[in-house]
């Protein structure tokens, strides 16, 4: 259902950018959100972004504002997050991920994800 490809390589710097794709096969669904989650060593998988596929509405959670960009191509069925000024604490496991059956990014959360995307690593040395 996803496909995740991460552009630019997963070692960088702090400070540096890096650019996450996630395509979409066979995703016909019309209400939906999509978005990215990640996975630190040790920790909980928390939500980062999300963009409602209805309006373009975009969410992010507060340490992520101003550092990361999340957007889509909806001619590629892709969606990407732009991560600038990364930071060694932003290494972690990152996986794109869709809720169905919803027009917002409300409660965008773990539990009520339906597709997963395949992690990337992605490590920031100090």
């Amino acid at each position: 259902m996803f496909s995740c490809r991460r552009l630019g390589g997963g070692l960088v710097q702090a400070g540096g950018s890096l650019r996450l794709s996630c395509a979409a096969s066979g995703f016909t669904h019309e209400d939906y959100a999509i978005g990215w989650f990640r996975q630190a060593p040790g920790k909980e998988r928390e939500a980062l972004s999300c963009i409602s596929g209805s309006d373009g509405s975009t969410s992010y959670i507060n340490s992520m504002k101003g550092r990361f960009t999340i957007s889509t191509d909806n001619a590629e069925n892709t969606v990407y997050l732009q991560m600038n000024s990364l930071e060694p604490e932003d290494t972690a496991v990152y996986y794109c991920a869709a809720r169905i059956k919803t027009m917002t990014c409300i409660n965008f959360s773990s539990a009520r994800i339906n597709y997963w995307g395949k992690g990337t690593l992605v490590t920031v040395s100090s």
